[in-house]
């Protein structure tokens, strides 16, 4: 079963002989796998009154166990993104009942916060329909072929991260 990737290659290869073109079909399809992906969940967030963003904080929360709580810049850390930008969604977050915000109560200088009761349904039934469809992507693959390419996309991303 050849794909555009391949038509792609084969262009190359032709165009340019002198060059190994190889990498293009590892990723060339990533790439393309990546958007597919990410497609896919901003729809799943979507159903679910989310976005990825919001997601991904509520997310963060909910994986730190009872009692679901950061501290801002915590949540900021675990996401990627600077105090300033995890302010303004917490903004959102915290219009809608889905974290709460309070006072440290060690370090009044910092901010805690808090999964809702309410927060914690929505991210649960988010995550659980992006695990199904996810399973669902990988449906094609043989069952004893995920581990390996799981160790293989982390060394790529490990080795990708570092420079």
């Amino acid at each position: 079963m050849e794909d555009e990737v391949d038509a792609i290659v084969a262009a190359w290869r032709r165009e340019r002989p002198d060059l190994d073109v190889a990498p293009l079909q590892v990723m060339s399809r990533l790439d393309r796998l990546a958007g597919v992906l990410g497609e896919r969940r901003a729809e799943i967030f979507a159903v679910h009154g989310l976005r990825r963003h919001e997601f991904d904080v509520l997310a963060a929360l909910r994986r730190t166990g009872e009692p679901f709580q950061l501290t801002a810049g915590e949540l900021a850390v675990r996401t990627y993104v600077t105090s300033g930008t995890m302010t303004s969604r917490l903004d959102g977050l915290s219009s809608r009942g889905l974290v709460v915000r309070s006072p440290d109560t060690v370090d009044g200088r910092l901010v805690v916060v808090a999964l809702t009761p309410a927060g914690r349904e929505i991210v649960d039934d988010a995550f659980g329909a992006l695990l199904e469809a996810e399973r669902e992507l990988l449906a094609p693959l043989p069952a004893d072929t995920i581990a390996p390419l799981a160790a293989t996309l982390r060394a790529l991303l490990a080795r990708a991260t570092t420079r």
